[in-house]
């Protein structure tokens, strides 16, 4: 178990306490930021929901400069890929005893995948965490994508 104390690491183990420094943010070129994107399976989507913010987090995959989720008819992202909305994507690996790590932001156009090919593969290729039908496979197609990697560890 870690506890964080005013910069300083403190352990309950038998750990030298390690002073924390401040990270250097590298910003990541953009294909880092669609490997890093690749990488891992968890996202959070963010969207406007009854005019305001809304976040969701939900599994992915990355496919040819897209992200697929897949979603059901009820939920509220899915009203909004069906009108084409604007959505960030953010996805991140983040270490909180040594505060390194990246996180990848993607913004673009949320729609509906209506080619039944295409949502056949998909609901081959992703499997949703949350149980019940996910009828529907959203496509994320961004207009850009940045990302950050916080390097650097103790001294």
């Amino acid at each position: 178990m870690h506890a964080f104390v005013k910069g300083t690491v403190v352990t309950t183990h038998d750990e030298v306490p390690q002073v924390l420094q401040a990270r250097e943010a590298i910003e990541l070129t953009e294909g880092e930021c669609w490997q890093l994107l690749g990488s891992v399976s968890l996202g959070r989507v963010v969207f406007t929901h009854h005019a305001m913010p809304a976040i969701r987090p939900v599994n992915h995959v990355v496919d040819d400069q897209r992200i697929i989720v897949r979603s059901h008819l009820g939920a509220a992202i899915t009203s909004r890929a069906d009108a084409g909305s604007v959505v960030c994507y953010e996805a991140d690996d983040l270490d909180p005893l040594r505060h390194t790590g990246w996180s990848v932001i993607a913004t673009g156009l949320a729609r509906l995948v209506q080619e039944p090919d295409a949502i056949a593969r998909y609901e081959q290729l992703l499997e949703p965490w949350v149980a019940g039908e996910m009828d529907h496979v959203i496509s994320i197609e961004p207009r850009f994508i940045t990302g950050v990697r916080l390097v650097g560890w103790c001294r």
